[in-house]
């Protein structure tokens, strides 16, 4: 029996959640890997570091290499003295920059921070201006090559709202066994120069959101009509699907729970949007 399976067997072990944010930039995505480094890799790491055994935590979202996060969740158990709340400090100064704690609480033993989740919410971010800049480079797609219609990309986002059959939009490698997703909002809106693009669903398929912007792209240039766009989808296109929108534009925005212990200043909207002048 490891460490996870007897501390989750424990009456007396505690369940931590983490509100996790970080710059994937310079990390090989959320899952641990054999090599290279990961998210939950360096924070078990800081666990390890702090606790002087092994311990595994476990997310909401396995978000791929050089994708964000503003509000991760994530859990494991503790048998010790320190708090829950404790946590947050404790693991910030043993992390590595570019990851950082926000806030840790305790939560109920049942509770599982990828399968309790009732939806998650990303949001990609486009900067439109010709000239580049240094500050919104690592989080942002520079796409200026021609003018993207926001009103075109909001009337292709609007039929996916609802349950759908999204294979299209589904890269190969995944084990899931189905491709339906309870799509929940879908948002398209400009602040200046930057497009943002923002869609909460039950869960999301192995790289969709990169291959929803990479197509939605195309409508937005004009390439693609609104109504071809969801006509592909609906026929179950995957082929037609070409491009996937960079890593760096992606960001898990937050997570929703039927029960919470964090409030929402804590997760519910920590990314900032730039709004730099037209």
């Amino acid at each position: 029996m490891n460490t996870y399976d007897s501390e989750q067997r424990n009456p007396s072990a505690q369940r931590v959640a983490l509100i996790i944010q970080y710059i994937g930039t310079k990390y090989n995505g959320w899952q641990r890997q054999p090599i290279g480094r990961t998210i939950q890799g360096e924070i078990e790491t800081a666990l390890a570091s702090a606790t002087n055994k092994p311990v595994t935590i476990y997310g909401a979202g396995r978000t791929d290499a050089g994708v964000h996060a503003a509000a991760q969740v994530a859990h494991f158990n503790y048998i010790g003295p320190i708090p829950p709340h404790k946590w947050a400090k404790i693991l910030n100064s043993r992390l590595p920059e570019g990851i950082l704690i926000r806030a840790s609480a305790q939560v109920p033993n049942d509770w599982h921070a990828c399968f309790s989740a009732s939806w998650r919410r990303y949001r990609y971010t486009i900067y439109t201006d010709k000239l580049p800049n240094l500050f919104v480079k690592s989080v942002s797609w520079h796409y200026y090559r021609a003018p993207l219609d926001e009103t075109a990309i909001q009337q292709a986002l609007d039929p996916l709202v609802g349950k759908h059959e999204l294979s299209a939009f589904r890269r190969t490698g995944s084990n899931r066994k189905h491709s339906w997703v309870d799509v929940q909002v879908a948002q398209c809106y400009r602040q200046n120069s930057f497009l943002h693009l923002e869609i909460q669903a039950d869960g999301f398929l192995y790289g969709m959101m990169r291959l929803l912007v990479g197509l939605l792209i195309e409508v937005g240039v004009g390439n693609l009509s609104p109504t071809s766009f969801t006509e592909l989808w609906q026929n179950r296109q995957r082929e037609k699907v070409k491009y996937s929108a960079p890593a760096k534009g992606l960001c898990l925005l937050r997570v929703g729970y039927p029960v919470f212990p964090f409030s929402p200043e804590i997760w519910f909207d920590t990314q900032p949007t730039y709004v730099l002048a037209p």
